[in-house]
């Protein structure tokens, strides 16, 4: 049986929310790159240490959670049925209800709000585009090493790695697809749909070359 956390780990989770939070207040309102460590650790009334006690950069402020991300893809990925491709148990992964696919039949306004806030934050910020370069780098390398311990590949074999560059490109444009279209004014409701069926002609390319790449047991 799973156990609650204790007194001392909820307070910690609460902390960490409360920082995190009050960052991405101060980002939004002033821009990431205006802000200083120091002016959300007062803010949040705790001390600069405490800030990079959980987080170890200020980029980490805005991307901690994709480490879950990275995590939920991985276990998609390895944990996959039977007989089921690569590409297959990514393309259930990438269409589950997160993100701009949790919109669903929320609050259009509050949603597209939402988006447009955090697509400027990121993209007026040459410093948060950098570190999401080195995060979707990492994605790479870590499908890479999970595929390539799977199918028994070599160290020098690049199979894996060209297998996950292209697996998460199709990602990656989603991401800067969801970007442009925000930036162009579409409801977050419009660019839901739209980045489904963008997302599903992406994996028919790829499943040309990759259809039957790894099935589970093989």
């Amino acid at each position: 049986m799973s156990q609650e956390p204790g007194l001392r780990e909820r307070k910690k989770l609460r902390t960490r929310e409360l920082i995190a939070e009050t960052a991405r207040g101060l980002f939004v309102e002033r821009g990431f790159d205006r802000v200083r460590v120091a002016e959300i650790a007062r803010a949040a009334e705790v001390s600069e240490a405490t800030v990079f006690n959980y987080f170890p950069t200020k980029e980490d402020l805005v991307y901690s959670r994709l480490e879950a991300f990275e995590e939920d893809l991985l276990a998609a990925i390895r944990d996959r049925e039977p007989g089921e491709t690569v590409l297959s148990a990514f393309g259930k992964f990438l269409f589950q209800p997160r993100g701009v696919f949790a919109v669903g039949e929320s609050d259009d306004g509050a949603a597209t709000e939402q988006i447009q806030t955090i697509t400027r934050m990121i993209t007026e910020s040459p410093a948060l585009l950098a570190r999401e370069r080195l995060v979707f780098a990492r994605y790479t390398e870590s499908l890479a090493a999970l595929l390539a311990a799977e199918s028994g590949a070599g160290p020098d074999d690049v199979e894996p790695r060209v297998v996950a560059g292209a697996i998460l490109a199709v990602h990656r444009a989603l991401i800067d697809y969801v970007r442009r279209r925000t930036i162009a004014g579409a409801s977050a409701r419009v660019i839901a749909r739209g980045v489904r069926a963008e997302g599903e002609r992406a994996l028919k390319v790829l499943e040309r070359g990759l259809g039957e790449y790894l099935p589970k047991g093989t």
